[in-house]
């Protein structure tokens, strides 16, 4: 990322994002950390105001130019404020100046909203664990070892860095993104919320039996997980719709392949196919295919071109110098297209690290991501491992297929809503905020 003065040009995966705001689906997502007592508002303000200095990227709006959108410093302060609007709200709203993420509790619940311009889960995740870790160290009166937090301290520029303009090759990544909307994927389909609204079901079972469920299929938790998914996606489906291939996207974070402290977006994504037909009644049957589709598309080479089909966007000649009231029309135009080739999306945010001396305060971690249908975000925490969906639609079959599955393999599963419409089976549950 280049600095002029007092504003900063998009990361590659940021460019497309303003153009792409429909409905419900804001392309805002939700972290939240519940704690074992109830949260002091006035604690987290000062939190939030000392942690916020060393990130100083996240205080930027959202600006339009001529040619791309860019994100300009700001002096705008968030204030926290108890939770009352609806889960993961637009942030940004045209010809509006705001920030661009917001923090808010409800109970024993803190969550922070960001516009997705701004980082991706990893990047986010980096600043709300340093606010919650300062929140309870206030609350407590006590101070975590430094050391841990410092292994992961960059500089400013390092935060602030474009991950894939540092990375980019220059290779023909454009034909990845076009292909995904030669798919024809299975669409999922219920009744939408009439006024836009994310509708959120969260999903908490045994990390550590979730764990030796994935050694006893011989898989990772990342492909159990999807499979899962899938098999939960195909309970949904008439005989006819199988006709159709489910394919999920699954992001992956790039700092595992490249060597970036950026806590900007810097994630690719891959496409897992199965097709329904194939199915033979047992969890066996998906994992198999998804696990050998996992393998094939984290290979090297295969993750550098995901990386270059983003920064290619950049680099594109013809697409550099149309002026961006086309640009939102036609990326507009190709994000609808490239959907009607995925099905649904989840996403592995993997285990959550906190401080030794925090982590006794706190019960789990969990995150949601909108989406113009229904994605599923995970996390784990000590032994809570989260399934957080988040839909446009007010019903969730899909979700509850999940969690009879789950059950099914003998874990218990806790179910959060903030809809009305969960009748679980076998599972507990108690309600969100909405």
């Amino acid at each position: 990322m280049e600095r002029r003065t007092n504003w900063y040009k998009l990361d590659n995966a940021a460019k497309i994002i303003p153009s792409t705001v429909r409905g419900a689906n804001t392309r805002v997502f939700r972290i939240s950390c519940e704690l074992f007592e109830d949260v002091d508002g006035e604690i987290l303000q000062r939190a939030l105001d000392e942690t916020i200095d060393e990130y100083p990227f996240f205080n930027c709006i959202l600006r339009r130019g001529l040619f791309w959108y860019y994100l300009e410093d700001s002096s705008l302060k968030c204030v926290v404020e108890e939770e009352h609007l609806p889960v993961c709200s637009a942030l940004y709203l045209p010809g509006k100046k705001s920030l661009l993420y917001r923090v808010i509790y409800y109970k024993k619940r803190i969550s922070m909203e960001m516009f997705h311009v701004l980082a991706d889960g990893t990047g986010a995740f980096s600043l709300f664990r340093r606010i919650v870790t300062r929140y309870l160290e206030i609350a407590h009166d006590f101070h975590v070892d430094g050391d841990f937090f410092g292994a992961e301290i960059a500089s400013l520029q390092e935060m602030n860095n474009d991950a894939f303009k540092h990375f980019y090759q220059n290779v023909k990544g454009l034909k990845q993104l076009k292909s995904l909307s030669s798919n024809h994927a299975y669409q999922l389909h219920g009744e939408t919320d009439a006024n836009n609204e994310s509708h959120i079901v969260e999903a908490t079972v045994s990390a550590k039996a979730f764990k030796k469920l994935a050694e006893r299929y011989g898989c990772t938790v990342g492909v159990l997980s999807t499979s899962i998914y899938i098999a939960a996606i195909i309970d949904t489906m008439s005989t006819a719709q199988k006709k159709k291939p489910i394919i999920v996207s699954v992001p992956v974070n790039l700092r595992q392949y490249f060597k970036s402290n950026t806590a900007r977006n810097f994630f690719g994504v891959i496409s897992i196919r199965f097709d329904p037909i194939d199915f033979d009644n047992t969890l066996d049957s998906i994992i198999k295919v998804v696990s050998e589709s996992f393998k094939k598309q984290l290979e090297p080479e295969r993750v550098n071109n995901t990386m270059n089909s983003y920064a290619a966007l950049e680099h594109n000649l013809a697409i550099k110098v149309v002026p961006l009231f086309i640009k939102d029309y036609a990326i507009g135009r190709f994000d609808a297209a490239a959907k009607s080739g995925v099905t649904t999306s989840i996403s592995n945010m993997g285990v959550i690290k906190m401080p030794a001396e925090v982590t006794p305060f706190i019960e789990r971690f969990s995150a949601f991501m909108t989406a113009s249908k229904e994605q599923i975000t995970i996390c784990s925490f000590r032994d809570k491992m989260v399934f957080g969906e988040c839909s446009a639609f007010t019903t969730h079959p899909t979700m509850l297929n999940l969690c009879r599955r789950i059950t099914a393999e003998g874990i218990g599963v806790e179910i959060a809503t903030n809809d009305f419409d969960i009748v679980p089976d076998k599972q507990s549950s108690h309600e969100v905020k909405k």
